[in-house]
């Protein structure tokens, strides 16, 4: 009851299966809280197995910080470490792809432990980038990651939205976004804390 879509008009209408895990049908859903600052996201998920897809068709869902980053969802199970990129599972979407695979294997629960800075703002624009650390199945893939490229310039550029974000002012708070990407992935046990600094 403290998620709904987009917009925040409406209910989410992802269904309660197997004593209270969400699964994903009918659009993205959002926290009903918005958050910014320091914080550290707990989400445990599972994706379905569906053998006869292939790529981005495999599982894919994403968790998004602010509404605005995500770390992607994916069944990437097997995939050796030298081909893995930004859009296999454990990836900052954009940003950066997992050094390493730790991907359970399809219909077993997996976890990201995630802690996350929300963009530092002056007059109202981002001075410095958000940065995310990602901890997947126990295991660090991303250490204080700033979220930011580089520009067409050579300079780095401050990403504030990361592809199917919801966008938006990046220097206001967002909710926790869930992507609804057309498979059946399952959410559980998710909590935020946040940081006091």
């Amino acid at each position: 009851d403290q998620w709904v879509s987009p917009g925040g008009t409406a209910p989410a209408k992802w269904a309660l299966v197997d004593g209270g895990a969400m699964q994903v049908k009918g659009g993205n859903i959002v926290t009903k809280e918005k958050f910014a600052g320091h914080f550290k996201l707990h989400v445990e998920f599972r994706v379905p197995y569906i053998p006869t897809a292939s790529g981005q068709g495999r599982g894919n869902s994403g968790v998004y910080l602010q509404g605005r980053y995500e770390v992607q969802v994916l069944d990437s199970y097997g995939i050796p470490a030298d081909k893995l990129a930004q859009g296999d599972c454990g990836g900052i979407y954009g940003v950066a792809k997992p050094p390493v695979n730790v991907c359970k294997a399809p219909t077993v629960w997996q976890s990201y432990d995630i802690d996350y800075q929300a963009p530092v703002c002056k007059d109202g624009k981002p001075a410095e980038p958000a940065i995310m650390s990602v901890v997947f199945n126990g295991t660090k893939l991303h250490d204080h990651v700033r979220l930011a490229r580089k520009g067409k310039d050579g300079n780095e550029e401050i990403v504030t939205n990361t592809t199917a974000g919801m966008g938006g002012d990046p220097c206001a708070p967002g909710p926790i976004m869930l992507q609804d990407h057309g498979n059946p992935v399952q959410y559980r046990n998710i909590w935020l804390l946040p940081v006091k600094q």
